[in-house]
């Protein structure tokens, strides 16, 4: 065949109509709904095709693909020095996306590792600025304020950063012993006001019930056997207790009146 091609001369029409029919294949391109093409002619930029079926003309267009679905990257793990002087390790993950593919393919050489870069030292910079127990209290407030600057710091590479989560802060075992010394203290502490709160209740209580009773001479007295009757019911064999003065008194003037008849 190829000997029947060379002598009638057929070879190289037949080269050429195979090299069109490549070429021709090869221009048109499909691109997913989540990927666009950023098409460069001759080196610099034209425009940004997709998705669907796009064509670019072979050797003087050139197409980048761009995917346009979110990024989930983990943060490394990065040591950090807390404004008081403690060091942890601690490591987040941050969800972007491609917003503006021209941005993303001409501004940066590597979006994703930028991106990476540029979190990893934020996130050592924004939590070197607070100390420890706002560390691990405010972690909102922390995930927001390292989104609001990686989102700013990536705008002009079409990034969008949309969030950001601390995932793990890890403290070596000396200062988690001090932390849990820490929290015992404030416990007790804790207990110790509850406490004389409640002393301070009771006294208000007893202040009250006092002047109640100075205000009726008969209610100590029956009060006084409220006690006997309940200190009976205990079944004891020996029972002190205190005789009221102001019975006694009332003995003695009975005694006094008797005496002078």
């Amino acid at each position: 065949m190829i000997d029947f091609l060379i002598t009638s001369n057929m070879l190289m029409p037949s080269a050429m109509t195979i090299l069109v029919l490549v070429i021709a294949i090869s221009m048109f391109r499909v691109l997913r709904e989540y990927e666009r093409g950023v098409i460069f002619f001759l080196g610099r930029f034209e425009r940004v095709k997709g998705p669907g079926l796009i064509i670019v003309i072979p050797i003087i267009q050139q197409m980048v693909r761009v995917d346009l679905r979110t990024v989930v990257m983990d943060v490394p793990s990065q040591d950090v020095i807390s404004r008081d002087n403690v060091s942890v390790r601690v490591n987040a993950v941050i969800y972007f996306r491609v917003i503006d593919s021209q941005k993303a393919i001409i501004n940066v050489e590597n979006f994703l590792q930028a991106t990476s870069q540029l979190a990893q030292t934020t996130l050592r910079s924004v939590l070197g600025q607070h100390e420890l127990d706002e560390m691990l209290a405010n972690r909102e407030m922390l995930n927001s304020d390292i989104q609001s600057i990686l989102d700013a710091r990536t705008d002009g590479w079409g990034i969008k950063v949309s969030n950001v989560e601390i995932k793990h802060i890890d403290l070596n075992e000396t200062m988690i012993r001090a932390i849990a010394r820490q929290a015992e203290a404030e416990r007790t502490r804790r207990a110790k006001v509850i406490h004389a709160s409640g002393e301070k209740e009771a006294s208000d209580q007893l202040v009250e019930a006092a002047n109640k009773l100075a205000t009726e001479p008969n209610a100590i007295l029956l009060r006084y056997l409220q006690t006997l009757t309940e200190i009976a019911g205990e079944k004891n064999s020996t029972i002190l207790f205190p005789m009221p003065m102001e019975l006694m008194k009332g003995l003695f003037k009975e005694d006094s009146k008797r005496n002078k008849d």
